[in-house]
């Protein structure tokens, strides 16, 4: 859909109010305006729904795969438009492909895929996550131990380089095994950097938040822990207004209770909000794959190594947003901004997506009464979700 059109017939929520009555204007692709159905031209083509929500299209830092394809097993440029297709029937229209700790050479060939989808302008595609090997190896999760390690000066000046050519990178990094000043040489050059994969003290998280660091990757998980002496990464990511931090909410990775108290606590302006950390079963019926060579299997909603450790999340945004809506008690409002909003603002380009407002680009998902997508448009252009 190239021209102007007007998607009526539903409630429209721009990201903090409800709108009734009216119609989302889309011009190309951005969002001209919200506008009541009064005073919409008598020209304007609709394209009329039967009920249900517009919400800002969800916006996901941390996946993995999808469609039957994992990033580490090939990174390509189709690679990664299989990916964001997969998600698309979930309502993710923004996401970041995440490379998890691999060899020099897959991800220098991660880096160049995020390059060419970049060029090409694939559908979906804002940028690259590489989530290590720069972690530390006593809260590695599923990241392979023989492939973590430390940040030289040549992985330095790859980020460096890379991020020129990137609309957004951003890199989960342990404080413990990566020095500040590293961490201030990546954000001078515009990388995001997220503390995760550590047992840092509180003391030497903060330190990482001081020369730049910005997010902590799954919170909880992962990670030095809240204690009463020594509160740990969790810790500092809740008390400092500067750090915000994914979450997975698929009810596996953290207790509902910690989810909930870890809301309360959230010191601002910096949030908490949703992350999928998907792997490549969504949107597929597959039961198993490899990680670095290690089986991974899918049953009961958890992705498990051999050994029963998690291994990323069999979850979608969708799935993430009406947990917390449902499970842990958010207003829809709240848990759409989750999804959306709040992930935008942690990857600055909150100015473009998050919202549906005049000027912002024109992703929108249709949810029906029961939370469910119908139909996804991305910069404008119409995607059937099913």
């Amino acid at each position: 859909m190239s021209t102007i059109y007007a998607l009526t017939g539903a409630e429209i929520f721009d990201g903090e109010t409800w709108h009734t009555d009216s119609g989302l204007v889309v011009d190309g692709d951005v969002i001209k305006s919200i506008t009541p159905l009064s005073n919409l031209p008598g020209d304007i083509r609709r394209v009329e729904l039967k009920g249900g929500r517009l919400v800002p299209g969800f916006i996901d830092v941390q996946v993995n795969g999808g469609g039957g394809v994992l990033l580490n097993d090939g990174p390509s440029i189709e690679a990664i438009r299989t990916i964001c297709d997969a998600h698309f029937a979930f309502g993710t229209t923004a996401l970041l492909p995440t490379l998890i700790t691999d060899t020099p050479e897959i991800t220098a060939a991660a880096i160049a895929a995020g390059k060419a989808a970049a060029q090409e302008k694939v559908a979906g595609f804002i940028g690259l996550h590489l989530e290590g090997p720069h972690l530390s190896l006593t809260h590695k999760g599923t990241h392979d131990p023989k492939l973590i390690r430390p940040m030289d000066d040549a992985d330095l000046l790859a980020i460096i380089e890379a991020v020129q050519e990137l609309p957004v990178l951003l890199t989960t990094v342990a404080p413990e095994t990566v020095s500040a000043e590293k961490i201030r040489a990546m954000v001078d050059a515009g990388v995001i950097v997220s503390l995760g994969h550590s047992g840092a003290s509180y003391e030497v998280a903060l330190a990482a938040k001081d020369a730049g660091a910005t997010m902590v990757t799954h919170l909880f998980n992962a990670m030095s822990q809240l204690g009463h002496r020594s509160p740990g990464v969790v810790g500092a990511v809740l008390e400092s207004g500067e750090l915000s931090a994914g979450l997975i909410a698929d009810g596996f990775h953290v207790d509902k209770a910690s989810m909930a108290i870890a809301l309360r606590a959230k010191q601002g302006p910096a949030k908490i909000f949703l992350v999928t950390d998907a792997m490549s079963t969504i949107g597929t019926d597959i039961t198993s794959f490899t990680l670095n060579g290690r089986r991974i299997t899918r049953a009961g909603g958890r992705l498990t190594l051999d050994d029963g450790t998690l291994a990323g999340a069999d979850l979608d945004m969708i799935s993430a947003v009406r947990f917390v809506h449902r499970e842990l008690g958010l207003s829809l409002d709240e848990a759409l901004r989750m999804a959306s909003l709040y992930p935008a603002q942690s990857i600055r380009i909150d100015h473009h997506y998050g919202r549906l407002a005049p000027g912002y680009i024109a992703n929108v998902v249709h949810l029906d009464e029961k939370l469910d997508v119908n139909h996804v448009w991305i910069g404008g252009d119409s995607h059937y979700a099913r």
